[in-house]
């Protein structure tokens, strides 16, 4: 631990440091121009955050030495595909970016993905390094090197391991975000405090109020930092998803099918507040998990403002057509996460989608679609 946050010197093949605080972006740009991991930096950010951010966060970089130049890219989940990925590369290559250039994604999990997606097969592999903006990005997409883009029936179905060199989350920029997408972060925290920590459970549910707010930076700094350890944790120990990462899709297959079944309209934390639901009754229906146990989750994700169900506009069949597309299934198999009780999650390969179908949490009315907003 260290001033930023979470400084954590375990090393794998690639692996990289997880920087947590506030106010960090001076201290962040002397760390990327003292890494010299490139010559010539790429700041990528879609429209909405350039207008928020984009021009502070370049002249802060410039400030520290290093030459820079911003891309911008379309804004929303709709904008995660192979043609953005392309179009960013060709505006790469316009420029004259070679492999001594490097990308930094600044922004939410679209513009970061897709960024590290970008980075990795741009002349077979440059440095990138993620400055996530929201929430979400900050405890969960900007650790670990999964990128990837969309295709309308899985969601990121086309993607690669590229790990960042650096990932630096400052909390400051949360103060732009909407609060919907506030509570959308949330749900990936509570994912973590399920499958690996049960005091993070408890400080969650102590804390749900003011986490809710999303106006106490100094309440939500501990919790961020937390999110991040077991989310780099857990990387560390399987990079590439051969075992023990899967239990970070804990809630991540049913709620990948029903953002594909909206089309990308319902955002990620919400999706997944309503596949951990679905996760909780399976594993309660299988005999696995006490029902008091899954209760108090459930509470909690109402109580941080979550979904538990199924938006009333959705089609349950599409849903699980969606499912069987799953990027994780192996041999026909859809492996699901499920939990004996907080902090003991397992894979389970064997449950036919039947099965699954049967516990989908039932519409309990119908949820807004997702504005846009300007926090991505």
């Amino acid at each position: 631990m260290n001033r930023f946050g979470i400084s954590l010197e375990k090393k794998i093949s690639r692996s990289h440091e997880v920087f947590v605080g506030r106010n960090i972006l001076d201290r962040a740009a002397l760390l990327i121009a003292k890494g010299g991991w490139a010559r010539r930096y790429f700041l990528v950010s879609d429209a909405r955050v350039a207008a928020l951010h984009g021009e502070r966060v370049a002249e802060t970089l410039r400030k520290a030495g290093l030459s820079l130049e911003s891309v911008t890219m379309p804004a929303g989940e709709e904008a995660k595909t192979m043609a953005t990925a392309v179009a960013v590369a060709e505006e790469l290559l316009r420029r004259g970016a070679d492999r001594a250039s490097g990308l930094i994604a600044l922004g939410g999990g679209v513009t970061g993905d897709l960024t590290g997606f970008v980075a990795s097969i741009y002349m077979r592999g440059i440095p990138c390094i993620q400055i996530p903006t929201t929430l979400l990005a900050q405890v969960d997409s900007s650790i670990g090197g999964k990128t990837g883009v969309n295709l309308p029936a899985a969601k990121n179905i086309l993607g690669t391991f590229h790990q960042p060199k650096a990932v630096f989350a400052d909390l400051e920029f949360l103060r732009t975000l909407p609060a919907r997408e506030m509570v959308n972060g949330l749900a990936e925290i509570v994912k973590c405090a399920v499958i690996d920590d049960p005091g993070l459970l408890e400080l969650l549910e102590e804390r749900a109020e003011v986490l809710r707010r999303g106006d106490d930076l100094d309440a939500l700094l501990p919790i961020v930092t937390r999110a991040g350890e077991i989310k780099k944790k857990i990387v560390e120990i399987d990079e590439k998803e051969q075992g023990l990462r899967r239990i970070l899709n804990f809630g991540h297959t049913v709620g990948h099918a029903i953002e594909a079944a909206s089309a990308y309209t319902l955002p990620h934390g919400e999706a997944v507040s309503i596949g951990m639901a679905a996760a909780l009754a399976l594993s309660q229906r299988l005999g696995h998990l006490p029902e008091a146990d899954g209760e108090r989750i459930v509470a909690l994700l109402q109580k941080l403002g979550l979904p538990v169900r199924l938006p009333a506009d959705l089609d349950r069949e599409v849903i699980m057509a969606r499912m069987e597309h799953d990027k994780k299934k192996t041999g026909g198999v859809t492996h699901f996460v499920l939990l004996k009780r907080p902090g003991v999650p397992f894979v389970n390969g064997g449950i036919p989608l039947e099965k699954v179908g049967e516990i989908l949490p039932r519409p309990e009315r119908k949820t807004p679609r997702r504005e846009k907003t300007g926090g991505e």
